[in-house]
This record gives C-alpha cells, structure tokens and sequence, in this order.
C-alpha cells in the first residue's frame, strides 16, 4: 500500500467508522507565508479521484501530511444545519480541496443523488451539461453500459465509468440559469476537472448559418441569479485551455464555428421584447444567445472549476428564422450526434494534454497559495 493509500484510508476510516470530520493538515516547506494550510472533509468517496491527485503532487513535493479526528458528524436533523452551509461569508481564498465545509459537502451530495438518480461515487470528473434528452440517449449510443439512474428523476445522469472517476458524466440539468445553479452549486463539491455546457443558442449575426457551433471567450451575464454573490463587475471568461481544445477538435472536423461573447438571459421569451435587449446585444457585440452558459461560466468561477461554452446555432431570431416545430426536428436529427462526438472528443484530448487536470493558475485567488507547484 502506497503513502497516499494509507493517508486515505485513514481520512475514510475516520468519516465511517469513527464518524468524525477527518481534519487534513498539510505542512509545505516551499511556502514561507503560508507552510500549514489544514481543513475538514466529509463523504471522501465522492471526490476520491481528486484528494488522490491532489495528495500524491504533495507527497510528491515532500510536504508532511497528517490526519486527525476533528468533531463528531453533525447531526443532518440539526436545528441550526443552515448555520454551518451558510456562504454568505465563505471565504474564497481557502484552498480548493478546503473551499467547502462537511456540512455543505454532504448536503450536496445528498442533492446530486435526489436530482440525478445516480449514486454520487459514479460521477466522473469530466462533466458535460446539457437541456436535451437527444444528447443524452447518443451519449446511452455511443457508451451503452453507462450508469443509468433507475427511475425518473428532474436531472438524469448517464455516467462513462473510467478508473479513477477519469470517464465522462453527462447530465440534463433541465432548461434555465436556475437550473443551472442548483446543478453546479452541488457538482462542485465534487471537485471536477471540467464542466462543459453543450446546448443551443440563437445566432445574432449575420454570416452564422444555422449549425454552426459558438465558443463563449466571455459572457453578458443577464441570467440573473449570481447577482448578489457575484457581482457582474466581476469578469467571468472560460478556460482558455479547454477552448483551445475545443477549437482544436472542431478545425480538426472541418466544421464552421466562432468565438466571442454569449449573451445569457432569464427570458426564454426575450424576441417579445427585442428592442430592450438589442442594446445590450449591440454594444456587447455578442455572438449569440442563451439561458445557462454564464451560470455555469459564473459558478465555476466562484468555486474554481474550468469550464468552457460548446453551443450549436438553432435559429437566428434577428434575422427571420425563429425556432418552427418542423425546422427544428431536422436541425435536432441532424445535428444532435455531431454535437455530443465532439464533446467526447475534446475530453480525450484533454486527458492526453492534462491527466492530472487543468493547471490552477488560471482559477486561483489573488491571496491563494500554490497548493502544488503548478
């Protein structure tokens, strides 16, 4: 049994035999302002995949890595449970593998399990977003012995197991930024190496035919529903890496596609208020339009998980080609295998490039120490 082994098998010992918060403490000397950075943990075995990559650079580097006990489980029953999820006042410059108490980890995995009908072990750390259920049965096509759930639930997940939680997940998280936030508010606890959004959107320019695929490089975020904790001074933009990727595998299969600002919004309905919304659209020179990508771009900000827009145009309302019953099922059925075989293909791609995840860099905090050197 290897060090890192050992170290998890105690941290999960601790949660399911002893029925403790295991503390992990963590001592580097690479850092001279911050050598010691420790937090709790709960429900380790959502989240394995990670504390073992995280654990094993650590070990690596030299750091000293010590487990203890910290305070019994919390009762799930408890009156005062919502003092300890509250993020009113989280701190964002924790560590990533500490962002979250065990309190909001395990009431977040209760929530995956309820909304997916899949057990929380089976998510992979490569996850794809959509709000069709076409997606989801090429996905079933293309990896027939995926994870089902067993009945019917609001936000079905199919999961392509691979060792160490290193496959794909795909979940239909249902149409709108509120769904979009209930979803990635609990899946980032699950420390993902990605989330990708692969929807549709309403091309607004000209030249865009309906088909062509739109990278997000930023978002207007007119969804809503961050606002208060995140406020929209606050520039949100995808992972440039997983574009890259992304642009890769599309030139790569020859298919039209362009980059630039996704417009979000709450109204599903905006073309009955077009002239409200065409300054925005105008002065932010967007691209396109949609309900979920900045909500998913937004929370993957907030809690450090790349992230990146692989959107397909459906319709350009500016240009007379509103979404009709009869046009939209022969765009569905001859798009709907295209779209998903390239969002497998950029997750191959991205483990081949990063099979230790994405570097951190890009996500960490202005005050965040270097957890692992890179």
């Amino acid at each position: 049994m290897t060090k890192v082994d050992t170290i998890l098998k105690k941290i999960t010992s601790i949660y399911y035999k002893d029925k403790y918060y295991p503390k992990l403490i963590v001592t580097r000397h690479w850092s001279e302002d911050n050598p010691e950075i420790s937090g709790e943990l709960s429900f380790p075995e959502a989240y394995m995949f990670y504390l073992k990559q995280q654990l094993s650079a650590l070990l690596k580097l030299g750091a000293k890595i010590k487990v203890i006990p910290s305070r019994p489980i919390t009762d799930p029953y408890h009156a005062k449970i919502l003092d300890y999820i509250d993020e009113e006042h989280l701190d964002i410059r924790n560590k990533k593998i500490f962002l979250f108490g065990p309190e909001r980890i395990e009431i977040s995995v209760e929530r995956l399990m309820h909304y997916t009908g899949t057990n929380v072990r089976d998510f992979q750390s490569n996850i794809l977003i959509t709000n069709y259920d076409m997606h989801m049965k090429i996905f079933k096509e293309i990896f027939p012995d995926c994870i089902k759930p067993s009945s019917d639930v609001q936000m079905p997940a199919y999961h392509h197991v691979e060792e160490n939680n290193s496959g794909i997940t795909i979940v239909n998280i249902g149409v709108g930024p509120s769904n979009a936030k209930t979803f990635t508010d609990h899946v980032c606890v699950l420390k993902p190496n990605f989330m990708m959004m692969i929807g549709h959107c309403g091309g607004l320019r000209n030249n865009q035919k309906v088909g062509d695929f739109v990278l997000a490089n930023t978002y207007l975020r007119d969804d809503k529903v961050l606002d208060d904790i995140l406020p929209l001074k606050i520039p949100v933009v995808p992972n440039p890496m997983l574009n890259q990727l992304i642009m890769d595998v599309l030139e790569s299969r020859k298919v039209d596609y362009r980059i630039g600002c996704v417009f979000s919004s709450a109204d599903r309905d905006w073309e009955f208020r077009k002239d409200s919304f065409m300054k925005d659209i105008t002065l932010s020179r967007s691209i396109a339009i949609d309900m979920e990508s900045a909500t998913v771009a937004g929370n993957g900000y907030r809690y450090r998980v790349p992230n990146a827009t692989l959107l397909m145009v459906s319709d350009k309302p500016l240009h007379g080609k509103l979404k009709r019953v009869e046009d939209s099922m022969q765009f569905y059925n001859a798009s709907k295998r295209l779209h998903v075989e390239i969002a497998i293909e950029v997750v191959k791609k991205s483990k081949q490039l990063y099979p230790d995840g994405f570097p951190t860099n890009i996500i960490r905090g202005l005050y965040d120490p270097l957890m692992i050197s890179k």
